[in-house]
């Protein structure tokens, strides 16, 4: 018996048995099953994909009782017609979701089914040997349509429609040539974040060995850097599994595994960054081009598996957008004469199964998309092709579709050669890819190939009629585009402050400047601890060079088409930028009470780089009668502290409040402001005070005599 898949989700019900179903086209809801109108629900979650002449056909079925009352005993059957056979998609689409009405006399067993207590489940497991009378009476192969239904005794079935694909194995038909597929699986991560360790010790240069490089702090988080154990039993297993991989994923896993292709490295979303068409808001937030372009990408897998003379084909991955013309322009113009379109490229429904490649002409010269089949595709990725499709609300019934599909599109022309292209997703299940595979692997009707195969096929279309077919749209919302447009703002913004970090606030002359040139600027301990650290280079400018680099590799991985990712990883950016110009910062201070008309005012700065800096201090008071000088440059010793000094000037008694900031060189703020209090107790205490009060009483009594002493005039 061939390998069985068991993931329960629920199914929904409808309202039908054999005899209604001649004259319905439309399931209801069943009316009987519960006090609250909740319907009883049944789910597949085994199933045998493939029937063949020994192996019968075996099946287990979850029924659900969500109601607050037990269920009485009742009875499953199966049953099938074992002379019918599909004669359009339409026939079969219209059987998964209960609106054809292909009648299903032919019972294959059936068996009891005990009381189901309130809010429980019953597994239900049904086996049909291989000598069972109607099985055998299966002459033909390919699918059937198989219904799944639970009864109880007056109450309306429940029931699931499905399918039951037999294979030409031991039936008296001609064997017809098998129909090609390829089976495409992307090979990335979504989990990739910064190593905050990594980034603590190259911010503040606590280990004096070596300077971490970018792989060290830019890593796949919690998934390590081995390829999980079941993935790798997937690709060791199935050897016809086409790999495509991003090459950044390959380099960093400590054992890169076999693959196939590689794609744009980071797995960015190209369709997305075609939509937008604003390379120079990629470019500003250091996602150039060429950091996904086809030459990169050949070079970040040689540097994966060690050998810079390996190669393999690289294809750019459709991301959430359309393939449309525009996006088939941009790829080629990053070195990628052909595509991988796992969605929307010409999903018509009404022509037959056709090889899926395609050759269109763009303003960069001819790309060849290799397209995906829609509905096998859609089961492979693990959707049902419909919501109405009762049976594929688990992973047992997709494969059963899958299946019975698949045997379908190689019975409509049985002998013209095709090829068709069914990709699975980043995320994929690994237990469904493993039960679809081995599901295939064992289906006469089914040949596996490979991509090179595909791309070296005659194309379906070509030239203008190909264009033709390309989709129109991006088929990207304004919502999803002002949300990348936010997300590349934000990382031009983080990457504009580590390039001012650079020019502006890092000393500029590293290499030289051991000391601060201001009398306080640092003590002997860390200016001892600078000295000390000759292990690692004392050129800042290389130290800054891999901040911007580790910026613009986790900035390449905020760019791909997982929204989760991007959100994650331009956060992290922005901290990091954040965290580069918060290491220079004002050492808060208490109150300065001044009881002259001059005093100083310290502030310390300090710095908690490997490096140092260069950067002015300002210094503004709310008042006009206590006032300090405007600025003040200081040089700040690496992992130290500098201290500058303010002259305040007062002539007056009050309060204010010295607001202190940061300043690189070209004037522009950074860091956090801090703020002093300043009180100022003017007293007079020398001669010259005195003196002017005498004046002042002088002049205030000659004042008062002449007022008193002064000629009236005659007419006041």
């Amino acid at each position: 018996m061939l390998g069985l898949l068991g993931l329960p989700f629920l199914a929904s019900t409808a309202y039908a048995d054999d005899a209604a179903q001649q004259d319905a086209t439309t399931s209801t809801p069943s009316g009987g099953d519960t006090d609250h109108g909740t319907a009883v629900s049944m789910t597949i979650d085994e199933a045998t994909p493939v029937v063949t002449a020994t192996s019968g056909y075996h099946i287990k079925v979850s029924i659900t009782n969500p109601t607050a009352e037990a269920l009485t005993s009742g009875r499953m059957s199966l049953h099938t017609n074992v002379l019918f056979s599909f004669s359009s998609r339409t026939d079969i689409q219209e059987w998964s979701q209960g609106q054809s009405p292909i009648p299903t006399f032919d019972e294959l067993g059936t068996t009891n089914v005990p009381d189901i207590a309130p809010h429980a489940t019953a597994n239900v497991t049904m086996d049909v040997a291989a000598s069972q009378d109607k099985l055998k009476t299966i002459v033909n192969w390919g699918p059937k349509p198989l219904l799944v239904s639970y009864e109880r005794g007056q109450d309306a079935p429940t029931v699931v429609h499905t399918f039951l694909t037999r294979s030409s194995e031991g039936l008296p038909n001609a064997q017809t040539p098998a129909l090609n597929i390829t089976m495409a699986m992307p090979l990335a991560g979504d989990s990739w974040q910064l190593n905050q360790g990594a980034a603590k010790n190259l911010m503040t240069g606590q280990r004096r060995d070596a300077m971490p490089n970018v792989d060290d702090v830019v890593t796949l988080g919690d998934s390590g850097t081995r390829l999980a154990r079941d993935k790798e039993e997937l690709i060791d297993r199935h050897p016809k599994l086409q790999v495509v991989a991003d090459p950044t994923y390959l380099k960093a896993l400590s054992l890169p595994t076999t693959t196939n292709a590689i794609m744009q490295p980071g797995f960015f979303d190209l369709t997305s960054a075609a939509a937008l068409n604003d390379s120079q808001a990629y470019e500003q937030s250091g996602v150039a081009s060429a950091a996904w372009s086809a030459t990169t990408a050949a070079d970040q897998y040689q540097r994966a598996v060690g050998d810079k003379k390996a190669a393999q084909p690289a294809y750019a991955w459709q991301g959430s957008g359309q393939w449309t013309v525009q996006a088939l322009n941009h790829a080629k113009s990053g070195g990628y004469p052909t595509v991988i379109a796992d969605q929307g490229f010409n999903d018509d429904d009404d022509a037959t199964v056709h090889t899926g490649k395609y050759v269109l002409p763009t303003d960069s010269g001819d790309v060849t998309v290799l397209a995906s089949q829609r509905e096998l595709t859609t089961l492979a990725r693990g959707h049902a092709t419909s919501r109405q499709a009762d049976g594929e609300t688990s992973s047992a019934g997709r494969l059963s579709r899958f299946m019975a599909q698949s045997a379908f599109y190689q019975m409509e022309q049985p002998y013209t050669t095709r090829t068709l292209l069914v990709c699975f997703d980043v995320d994929t299940s690994v237990t469904d890819e493993n039960a679809l595979l081995g599901a295939m692997e064992h289906a006469s009707w089914l040949s596996l190939s490979s991509l090179d195969d595909l791309a070296q096929a005659e194309p379906y279309r070509s030239g203008e009629e190909a264009a033709a077919l390309a989709p129109t749209s991006s088929g990207l919302s304004s919502s999803k585009l002002g949300d990348i447009a936010s997300t590349l703002r934000g990382l031009a913004a983080s990457r504009d402050d580590i390039s001012r970090f650079s020019s502006d606030i890092l000393q500029e002359d590293t290499a030289t400047a051991s000391k601060p040139k201001t009398a306080d600027a640092g003590d002997a301990q860390s200016l001892a601890q600078q000295d000390a650290n000759s292990a690692r280079s004392k050129d800042g400018r290389a130290w800054i060079t891999r901040i911007g680099e580790i910026h613009d590799q986790l900035a390449l991985h905020a760019m791909s088409a997982n929204t989760a990712l991007r959100e994650r990883a331009s956060g992290q950016v922005n901290a990091l930028a954040d965290q580069l110009l918060s290491g220079v910062a004002i050492t808060p201070m208490e109150k300065i009470t001044v009881v002259s008309e001059t005093a100083g005012m310290p502030v310390s700065i300090s710095n908690t780089h490997p490096y140092p800096v260069k950067v002015k201090v300002s210094s503004l008071t709310d008042s006009m009668e206590i006032v300090t000088n405007r600025f003040v440059t200081v040089e700040v010793p690496a992992r130290g502290n500098a201290q500058v000094t303010f002259t305040i000037r007062v002539s007056t008694s009050g309060r204010t409040t010295a607001h202190l900031t940061l300043l690189d060189r070209q004037g522009k703020a950074f860091s956090s402001p801090q703020e002093t209090p300043i009180i100022s107790t003017l007293q007079i205490s020398d001669m010259s005070g005195f003196i002017f009060i005498a004046i002042a009483i002088v002049l205030g009594i000659v004042g008062l005599w002449r007022q008193f002493h002064r000629k009236k005039d005659p007419d006041e």
